[in-house]
């Protein structure tokens, strides 16, 4: 808070605290803008808001693509499906393989590995509804669904697609995402509020650039208006003259 220079903090959550923000309340001011992620009342809470204030994005659930070779490690692809599946039921959790014997060993890595798993429950919903291990017959294709499912987070175990945040673990396989959420992406600064849902086929992660205003500014002289050109945009300048000589 003291690099950011923060002067104001507030200990708030919940679709009440983007209500507080959006409306003000007797200790916490109206914003401007409310970005961040949050769970499914948070994200409605910003739905419902939008409009009286800006947000970023309407994000979740969690989502994980890994793109991996027969020659990557199952057991890291599997932890990496489970950091995705393991935050929420809805969340999605898929691998693209170019072989069935590395699927397989995928698979029973999964098993074996949601077992000890504190919230399996919860990983094993959503493995079930929203998970999947693709084998495909080239990269080509596997690139052509991950850019049409356009994910959250994208892993690559290979030398090779619409994606946001990008682990490639290849050659050394030591990116994973299971470091990068706990650990990395603070240590690197990569940002972890990320478009889901799709989505990141048309938005970009939070950035600077969601802080600025961008303002376009037309000046014209009288000696330029009078030069001569396109008959139809004399006729527009001359409306747009005419409505401002009335007002």
């Amino acid at each position: 808070m003291h690099e950011l220079n923060a002067t104001e903090v507030y200990l708030a959550g919940g679709a009440q605290a983007i209500a507080a923000l959006a409306y003000g309340t007797a200790t916490i001011p109206r914003v401007d803008k409310i970005v961040g992620p949050g769970n499914a009342y948070v994200a409605a809470a910003k739905r419902e808001v939008y409009g009286q204030v800006d947000i970023d994005m309407i994000a979740g659930p969690s989502e994980i693509v890994i793109l991996a070779s027969a020659a990557s490690n199952p057991r890291f692809i599997a932890a990496d499906m489970l950091s995705q599946a393991e935050h929420d039921e809805a969340a999605s959790s898929i691998c693209f393989t170019d072989s069935l014997p590395h699927a397989m060993l995928v698979q029973r890595e999964l098993e074996l590995q949601l077992k000890s798993l504190p919230r399996k429950e919860i990983a094993q919903k959503s493995l079930d509804d929203y998970g999947a291990i693709v084998v495909m017959d080239s990269y080509v294709e596997s690139a052509q669904w991950i850019n049409e499912i356009a994910p959250e987070h994208l892993e690559i175990f290979s030398s090779i697609p619409n994606r946001q945040s990008i682990e490639s673990g290849m050659p050394d396989q030591f990116s994973m995402e299971t470091i990068p959420l706990k650990r990395l992406e603070i240590l690197c600064r990569s940002n972890h509020v990320l478009p889901t849902g799709g989505t990141a086929r048309f938005f970009s992660p939070l950035g600077v650039y969601h802080f600025q205003r961008r303002t376009g500014i037309i000046r014209y002289t009288k000696e330029e208006l009078s030069v001569p050109g396109d008959p139809l945009m004399r006729w527009r300048v001359l409306r747009v003259w005419m409505r401002t000589r009335d007002l």
